[in-house]
């Protein structure tokens, strides 16, 4: 009997058998993946609960925070007296010519006119600041402000919130924190876009250092003025020295606030705490009550505004 020819393999047997290699290779991409993802960042592993399902968050991409824009072509304020000039031009008056954010007087230089230049800022810029306001009015002044779609808007309060009758009536700190966070939502909901500069609040401890030495501002403190710093301007006994620290710690405390809020948020720029160390002297407070910011204090507030807005590196 003839022998009979080797059997040939299958041919598929073989493909099979070559085809096993690639496809354990083949397993190895999602892995490469998923360590790609991993060593990029951390946010895969937040966006996982203690179940391991998969949260929202976890599908997000992760995009760059957009550059800041050092030349915006128009300005809204939103804050207090200060904002609104109050004492600077004449008593008991506001006077928002002087403005450090958009007043129109050359001898300030405001912020709107340094970078807008004089003729546009008078077009192109608004002031919904309001004196005597606080943290709490903040957020009705910035639904006020997005309505202008603005490309900056200014932030400075805070002062009026430890200017107080007494130190117990000042804003809890949670408070100041809840409405500035409102304040930011509600711009946010009408000018998505809207860059936002954050002025520290000042240092009241050391505005109440310079003026008490003046006869006419003492005078004026017993009118109530910031009672709760300025109150007996000359006595040193250990209650009103402990009371003018709690206000400066409660003020400390606010600006701690404002930088995190802030930080919180791609578009907005924290002073670093620049006006709350600025010295401000006699010559830079009103001299109708020696504690608001004069025309020229109003000009060195502007100055600190625009070199942290024009800034190529983040200030706070």
């Amino acid at each position: 009997m003839p022998e009979r020819p080797p059997r040939s393999r299958d041919p598929r047997r073989r493909t099979t058998r070559r085809a096993r290699p690639r496809a354990r290779a083949g397993l190895t991409a999602p892995t490469a993946a998923l360590t790609a993802v991993l060593v990029a960042g951390t946010g895969v592993l937040a966006g996982c609960d203690s179940s391991g399902s998969a949260t929202p968050d976890a599908t997000k991409k992760h995009t760059a925070a957009p550059a800041w824009n050092r030349s915006p072509e128009s300005v809204a304020a939103v804050g207090d007296s200060i904002t609104r000039g109050f004492d600077a031009c004449a008593v008991l008056v506001d006077c928002p010519e002087v403005s450090w954010a958009t007043g129109t007087d050359p001898g300030v230089r405001s912020l709107a006119e340094r970078l807008l230049g004089a003729p546009a800022a008078k077009k192109n810029s608004w002031n919904h600041a309001t004196t005597g306001a606080r943290m709490a009015d903040v957020p009705g002044q910035m639904e006020l402000a997005a309505q202008e779609k603005p490309e900056l808007v200014t932030v400075m309060a805070g002062a009026n919130d430890a200017c107080r009758e007494t130190t117990g009536q000042m804003t809890p700190v949670a408070d100041f924190r809840a409405s500035f966070e409102t304040a930011m939502r509600r711009l946010r909901a009408g000018a998505p876009k809207a860059q936002v500069y954050v002025s520290s609040v000042p240092d009241l401890k050391r505005l109440w250092s310079t003026g008490r030495g003046n006869p006419l501002g003492r005078q004026i403190w017993k009118l109530g003025l910031c009672a709760s710093m300025l109150r007996d301007a000359q006595d040193m006994s250990e209650g009103a020295r402990q009371r003018r620290e709690t206000v400066y710690e409660r003020v400390v405390a606010y600006n701690e606030v404002l930088k995190e809020v802030c930080a919180k948020d791609a578009r907005c720029r924290y002073d670093g705490g620049a006006v709350f160390d600025y010295r401000f002297t006699g010559e830079q407070l009103s001299q109708w009550d020696w504690f608001h910011p004069s025309k020229d204090g109003q000009g060195r507030l502007a100055e600190i505004a625009y070199r942290n807005v024009t800034a190529a590196k983040y200030p706070g």
